[in-house]
């Protein structure tokens, strides 16, 4: 039996939400209860406010049943609850990339030809998301950091276990960098992204391309499926994404435990990371994931990669998707726009100097 939430049009839902998320900060104090410190953090009020709202709902990112097409339909319902774009109208393209794998390329109204482009993978833990969940986060990284995004649909889990969605996230890249003129971009300024599972296909692809990517925006990424770190026992549950979601998706993409040591699963174990691009490098400070994440960026700074490593403490995991409720999830959204904006125009100006570019 479908419980009361799911009867509720997601229309209807995400206008109570933000109905909730506008109210003065006292008002939603109340509502949302004592502050949480943990870890010497305290969780900012939007992100608390929220998890009281995902609690309330009985939502899960494994799906309520731990079954896959439940966990994907649950993503599409959260996604649909916070239905916003930028203000700047964005044209989307829905093709093709290395013939077999669907994409969607988004280019802001009034973007000059030949602007840097951004190579982006979802999150999902592999099993679940896709173009449309993540959409509103690909308009707002378009729109803000005045590049066209190519957001790519790679098979998932458990149809199609590791390596494939390394292997396709692979194979986009190399198309999108055979095709960048095509596809209205400059070919010496192409950036590959992504969040969580899609920030370890991201960080796949900046290790593994033959042609390396200019810059590297990793949101909170898996790196490491062989070790359980403090943050997955610190953040088990209650923050959105927890641990056992973690293994339940772990378990589906690669459940041969002998292969999660590949680097193609597990980034952080690569030999050798020094021609990794210049990064920018963002965890939530209540993650499961942060640790793993903040280790990679250590690793890549200390082979002498340019990296900015960005803890923002009080968020949770997924705060890039929860943009449209505005408060700190948009400020920090902002922020990694900024980052990948600027480090775009730096390989660019490098380029024309005859430089190295930031990822030299």
């Amino acid at each position: 039996m479908p419980q009361l939430t799911e009867m509720v049009p997601p229309s209807v839902a995400g206008a109570v939400l933000r109905a909730v998320f506008a109210l003065p900060d006292p008002v939603r104090r109340v509502i949302a209860g004592r502050p949480v410190v943990r870890d010497g953090q305290r969780l900012s009020l939007d992100a608390q406010l929220l998890l009281l709202m995902t609690r309330l709902e009985g939502a899960s990112l494994a799906g309520p049943a731990g079954t896959v097409p439940e966990a994907r339909q649950g993503l599409a319902r959260g996604a649909q609850y916070i239905d916003r774009v930028p203000e700047r109208p964005v044209l989307t393209r829905d093709l093709t990339a290395a013939e077999a794998i669907p994409a969607r390329l988004y280019t802001p109204k009034g973007l000059a030809e030949g602007s840097p482009l951004l190579v982006f993978f979802h999150g999902g833990g592999w099993v679940i998301g896709d173009i449309e969940t993540h959409d509103s986060v690909c308009r707002y990284l378009a729109v803000n950091a005045e590049v066209r995004v190519l957001s790519v649909d790679y098979r998932l889990a458990p149809e199609h276990r590791f390596p494939a969605a390394a292997d396709d996230a692979l194979a986009a890249y190399a198309w999108a960098v055979e095709n960048a003129a095509v596809l209205g971009a400059d070919p010496g300024a192409i950036a590959v992204g992504g969040d969580s599972a899609g920030g370890n296909l991201a960080a796949v692809t900046g290790l593994f391309a033959e042609r390396r990517p200019d810059f590297a925006l990793l949101f909170y990424p898996a790196t490491d499926m062989s070790v359980r770190r403090r943050s997955r026992e610190l953040f088990a549950d209650g923050f959105y994404l927890t641990d056992a979601d973690m293994v339940w998706f772990s378990d589906h993409y690669c459940p041969d435990v002998e292969r999660r040591t590949d680097p193609k699963a597990s980034p952080l174990l690569a030999g050798d990371v020094s021609r990794f691009p210049a990064t920018y490098l963002v965890t939530a400070g209540f993650d499961p994931l942060r640790d793993e994440g903040e280790a990679f960026g250590k690793r890549l700074a200390e082979a002498g990669v340019p990296v900015a490593l960005r803890r923002q403490e009080d968020l949770i995991h997924g705060f890039a998707n929860m943009w449209g409720l505005g408060g700190r999830f948009q400020e920090a959204l902002a922020e990694a726009a900024g980052a990948l904006r600027t480090g775009l125009r730096l390989s660019e100006a490098s380029a024309r100097a005859g430089g190295p570019g930031p990822t030299g």
